[in-house]
């Protein structure tokens, strides 16, 4: 069994070959129950994110994850997290491995594998919204996704925004940091929010036709990343119908307020792979892809992993 630190899984996977890992569990029907949540106490809590793929040379993995919010007070992080993977046929373990970097790196990677289908072949102005660990993910993941020409950077804090621009430009992207979040959402292609926002930061009435909506922030019931105009003007996928609908409130109250029906919700990431349900139609539509995550990108990146370690 192999140890996988933060370092070894960002330097061996790559954003392109793990969307298409994802892409593939999803075809295989892998199987991914709705994530475990314990309180520990008022404030902590334990969860649990299992997935299987009962394919001959499959896998067994759950991610764990503790939340203790009080850590702040202690300068220890709030949320840790390790993944473990076993064996399908034996039910040995293989693997532990670093759970953040999974996660940071299996997130931008459904975005992408999301925008392939949804955003415009043509995009080339690429937004991120949001300073934070996630969001440089979702600026690399979508420049790994296409040429891009113009990549912009919006934060609360303008300095933090630069800062990521600058550690962006490093790598080779052209990046720089925004000021007018409207009028760089109303010039932008695509548009990644990565935020922890509890009221809507983009709303609709800025959005050009032809933008894609990509949000991978707000993953509680109070928060909000887009208005209800946003959604009511998009074609809306969602990575797992489960998972979204019983998480994101950025579907679930524009559904609850009537303002779109769950019918509108037109897929969700596997529809899309498997060709089940088409991806954008048209050159002037909006498209909004709303990720929570699930085990099933866990798993994918996990074995992807090991199988790259040999």
């Amino acid at each position: 069994m192999r140890f996988f630190s933060a370092e070894e899984v960002h330097s061996a996977l790559s954003l392109p070959a793990l969307a298409d890992a994802i892409a593939q569990a999803f075809r295989a029907g892998t199987t991914a129950p709705l994530r475990h949540a314990h309180a520990l106490s008022a404030t902590d809590s334990l969860l649990l994110m299992p997935a299987w793929n009962a394919a001959q040379g499959g896998a067994i993995g759950v991610k764990l994850v503790t939340v203790l919010p009080n850590n702040r007070a202690r300068d220890f992080s709030t949320v840790n997290a390790l993944y473990v993977l076993f064996d399908r046929e034996s039910g040995e373990p293989r693997a532990v491995i670093d759970g953040e970097a999974l996660t940071l790196r299996r997130t931008a990677a459904a975005s992408l594998l999301a925008a392939r289908y949804l955003a415009r072949r043509d995009a080339r102005n690429v937004l991120i919204v949001g300073t934070g660990r996630l969001a440089r993910f979702m600026a690399r993941a979508h420049c790994a996704g296409r040429d891009v020409e113009r990549l912009l950077i919006w934060g609360r804090s303008a300095e933090h925004a630069q800062a990521l621009a600058s550690t962006l430009r490093t790598e080779g992207l052209p990046a720089e940091a925004a000021a007018d979040l409207e009028h760089v959402v109303g010039t932008s292609h695509v548009i990644s929010c990565a935020t922890t926002a509890t009221s809507p930061i983009v709303h609709g009435a800025w959005l050009q036709p032809g933008t894609h909506l990509d949000l991978v922030g707000a993953f509680r019931r109070d928060m909000r990343e887009v208005d209800d105009a946003a959604v009511a003007r998009s074609q809306v996928y969602v990575d797992t119908y489960a998972g979204a609908l019983a998480e994101a409130a950025d579907v679930i109250e524009p559904i609850e307020r009537g303002v779109i029906a769950r019918e509108d919700v037109r897929g969700e990431l596997a529809d899309l792979v498997t060709g089940s349900v088409p991806g954008r139609k048209k050159a002037d539509d909006i498209t909004l892809f709303k990720s929570v995550g699930t085990a099933i990108e866990d798993l994918a990146a996990a074995s992807l992993l090991v199988t790259l370690a040999g």
